[in-house]
């Protein structure tokens, strides 16, 4: 099919119709596409010719001098006609010699019409041609927009869009945010420059079309395309569904141009991304979810409204992962506060699988439903997005503060071994499941109780700056950027622990020895608010 709108069908189509006996006698063997036929016995037919015609003619009034013909072919090549068709008999026995030369001069096929074809034959499969064309690509959008609807309705819905996207027009697909980060992605990817100028070319579209329109203007291009090397580049921004949500783009990498089907699919795919990537879907907004947090503000207990929040499909035994994260920019990335885009919490969500998190600023805290005795999997977009994770084990409803902890903690740990994610692991096969927990938390409780009597900045504050200066094997910097305090804050910190607690810090003995009792110290007697600068 032609790269426009209309609706044609390929010379060879018709050239391949046994009823006609078409035959092509002169111009390039390559193919072109017939958008109508149209038959002319007049002089000059270019007044009413519109271009992507198979023009007939019997040749009554062709020029007999080989100039007026080529003067012909000349002026219906300008029109842009397609092809000319000739019909021989009654007034031509045969095609004439000088018509062949001249099509085959300018580059117009020319096809020879025998004596038993009327014209109107001709028409008539061209129109039934194209009508089987209209309907081929009719079921092919049909069935590509039930895929798309369905994908939407999963729970990795972003990815699962994508994907039937990149199938259904046999291109590779990807999501962009404004900084060119590739949210999601799916379909073969194009050989390299491909990928990094399908990024630029997103990147420059979103800010060419965040820009205000000027009165008297055409308004800012939604869609840009480009050609490298055999591979067809298009980007198409998402429209805006609140006006809140900042732009993304869907890139598109193939190697062959876009089509009607193509381009129809592709426009339902950006309206239904744009619907998924919008703060209110992002957020979880639907009726389970609303009426769960309606009965926990009116009462009800955490465990009373948490099967209300997995899916029906979902059935995962009642169980929670509580995941933390630390948004980190690379010194090599542009600075920029992506974290605070509705399109991250969305990615985020597909990728680990949940729509229940919450951003503040640089911090993430998410709950994700889970089945007892399963290992987390830490999701690479989310390190590729710039987050480091920890997670916890999963848990019953009622233990979700003990999560909160776990998860805390490996985030700490994730941060300070400079890893995208560490996952909390139970100590079923650790040193510490050869202590009964019990005379572990009664031995924390007796090794830390001088911090409890000590005053200001108390026991929470003395208690989390050492345990974050363990988890970075004693590095005062990190630490205090970790805790966003100052470096001589921390020393006097643990300077006091030591005092109170009558130890020396730089003994791994004691390092060790702390780091196990601050392991089976209750999570709630550690954990607090943050610190403040």
């Amino acid at each position: 099919m032609a790269e426009t709108d209309q609706l044609s069908v390929p010379l060879s189509m018709l050239l391949a119709n046994p009823a006609l006996g078409l035959s092509q006698i002169a111009g390039p063997a390559e193919d072109c596409f017939i958008s109508t036929v149209g038959t002319t016995e007049v002089e000059d037919p270019t007044p009413y010719l519109v271009g992507g015609e198979l023009l007939l003619t019997a040749g009554v009034r062709l020029p007999d001098e080989s100039d007026g013909i080529d003067n012909y072919v000349t002026r219906v090549v300008a029109a842009g006609v397609a092809a000319l068709g000739f019909g021989v008999a009654p007034v031509h026995q045969e095609v004439p010699a000088e018509l062949i030369a001249a099509c085959d001069r300018h580059g117009l096929p020319l096809l020879r019409l025998p004596p038993q074809t009327p014209f109107v034959a001709v028409g008539q499969a061209t129109y039934d041609a194209i009508a089987e064309i209209r309907n081929s690509e009719l079921r092919k959008i049909s069935k590509a927009q039930s895929a798309l609807a369905s994908a939407a309705a999963r729970p990795d819905a972003l990815q699962a869009v994508l994907q039937q996207l990149s199938t259904h027009i046999e291109a590779g697909s990807a999501l962009f945010d404004a900084q060119g980060n590739e949210l999601f992605s799916a379909g073969r990817r194009p050989p390299a420059p491909g990928p990094q100028l399908l990024r630029d070319l997103a990147v420059r579209t979103i800010a060419r079309s965040a820009e205000k329109q000027v009165k008297g203007r055409p308004p800012p291009p939604s869609a840009a395309a480009h050609h490298h090397e055999g591979i067809h580049l298009t980007v198409h921004t998402l429209p805006g569904t609140d006006g809140s949500a900042p732009p993304l783009a869907l890139g598109q990498a193939a190697t062959t141009a876009p089509t009607l089907v193509h381009r129809q699919v592709t426009s339902m795919a950006t309206v239904l991304l744009s619907l998924l990537t919008s703060p209110s879907h992002a957020l979880g907004t639907d009726a389970h979810s609303v009426g769960a947090l309606v009965r926990l503000m009116l009462g009800a207990t955490p465990a009373e409204v948490a099967p209300a929040l997995v899916p029906e499909e979902q059935p995962l035994g009642g169980h929670w992962v509580v995941v933390h994260g630390r948004h980190v920019l690379s010194r090599s990335a542009p600075v920029h506060r992506s974290y605070e885009d509705p399109a991250q919490l969305v990615a985020l969500g597909t990728a680990l699988g949940t729509p229940y998190l919450h951003i503040d600023r640089a911090s993430l805290r998410a709950l994700v439903p889970s089945a007892p005795n399963t290992t987390p999997v830490a999701p690479t977009q989310a390190a590729a997005l710039g987050w480091t994770l920890g997670f916890s084990a999963p848990v019953p409803v009622t233990k979700l503060s003990s999560a909160d902890a776990q998860a805390e903690r490996a985030l700490e740990r994730a941060i300070a071994s400079e890893a995208p994610a560490v996952i909390h692991h139970t100590d079923a096969q650790t040193l510490h499941a050869l202590v009964a927990a019990t005379d572990a938390r009664e031995h924390a409780r007796a090794r830390f109780a001088p911090l409890f009597q000590a005053a200001a900045p108390g026991a929470r504050v003395l208690l989390r700056t050492l345990r974050t200066w363990l988890t970075f094997h004693g590095t005062w910097d990190r630490t205090a950027a970790a805790l966003d305090i100052h470096r001589n804050t921390v020393r006097h910190r643990l300077a006091r622990v030591a005092e109170l607690l009558d130890v020396d810090l730089q003994d791994p003995d004691v390092r060790m020895e702390l780091w196990f009792a601050l392991r089976w110290l209750p999570d709630d007697e550690i954990a607090g608010d943050r610190d403040t600068p």
